[in-house]
């Protein structure tokens, strides 16, 4: 299996660990404790993969990247490899981007490890859904504009809830995931009577030096969206918080942030 050597008589344990939104200095102190006492990280596409080159040699590096349709190892193996490796004896962190339990599964890898009798604890970290908006200067709330968020997973399919969020006016909604849904999204929400001038961003890449916000409406979003080449990772922000110019430009393009990656 690789890594540190480990007393096979003794149990190890599973830290689920939130990296935040990509910049290691986003983590928190304990998300950093545990990676560098860490035997194995199984690992995320997103986060912040960077801290690869901080981890000792002997350290198991295992890659359980998804890409938007594509889950090269299904949720069920990689629950088996944090109980199979922390029964080794081994200390498991198993480190996402964001926050494990925002879209996260990380209620599943939860459940299986404490099904099968392995210490597991949870450490927060800060979701994309708050952090990514933030980066381009937009408040998921803000007093007098927006007094609620209301948190979507695109892949999925609109639901009653998300429709009535969509047409509150003190409402934010976030969407996250929904890039390669947005046709699909858009025409939901049109046509169950939300208003075409909506304000949208979408943040491409929050947090990292070729961050790219666009500004634009619901009725123009789709169109604007192909015409520029909007990739993900990338985080939908619909409500009147994201129209162009309420607070402040874009806080990465504005040059305010430091953009460092170590602690």
């Amino acid at each position: 299996m690789g890594g540190r050597p480990v007393n096979p008589a003794a149990i190890g344990r599973v830290d689920l660990v939130g990296g935040g939104p990509g910049p290691i200095d986003l983590m928190t102190v304990r998300a950093w404790r545990l990676l560098m006492r860490a035997d194995v990280v199984v690992m995320d596409r997103l986060g912040p993969t960077d801290v690869r080159d901080h981890l000792d040699p002997g350290v198991e590096v295992i890659d359980v990247g998804k890409l938007p349709g594509h889950h090269p190892v299904p949720q069920d193996e990689i629950n088996a490899i944090l109980v199979d490796r922390a029964r080794a004896g081994r200390r498991v962190v198993r480190l996402k981007g964001g926050d494990p339990f925002v879209f996260g599964r990380g209620g599943e890898e939860l459940t299986a490890c404490v099904a099968a009798g392995i210490p597991v604890d949870v450490v927060p970290g800060i979701t994309s859904a708050v952090a990514v908006p933030e980066a381009a200067g937009i408040p998921v709330t803000h007093r007098g504009v927006a007094s609620a968020v209301h948190i979507v997973n695109g892949q999925s399919e609109m639901t009653p809830a998300t429709l009535a969020a969509l047409r509150d006016d003190a409402v934010t909604s976030v969407i996250l995931m929904g890039v390669g849904a947005l046709p699909r999204l858009v025409s939901d929400a049109l046509r169950a009577g939300v208003p075409a001038d909506r304000p949208i961003a979408i943040v491409e890449r929050g947090h990292h030096t070729d961050q790219r916000t666009t500004r634009t409406t619901l009725g123009a979003v789709v169109l604007e969206a192909g015409r520029i080449g909007v990739r993900n990772p990338a985080v939908i922000v619909v409500g009147e918080v994201a129209r162009a110019g309420m607070l402040v430009p874009d806080l990465l393009a504005a040059g305010s942030r430091s953009g460092g990656t170590s602690l």
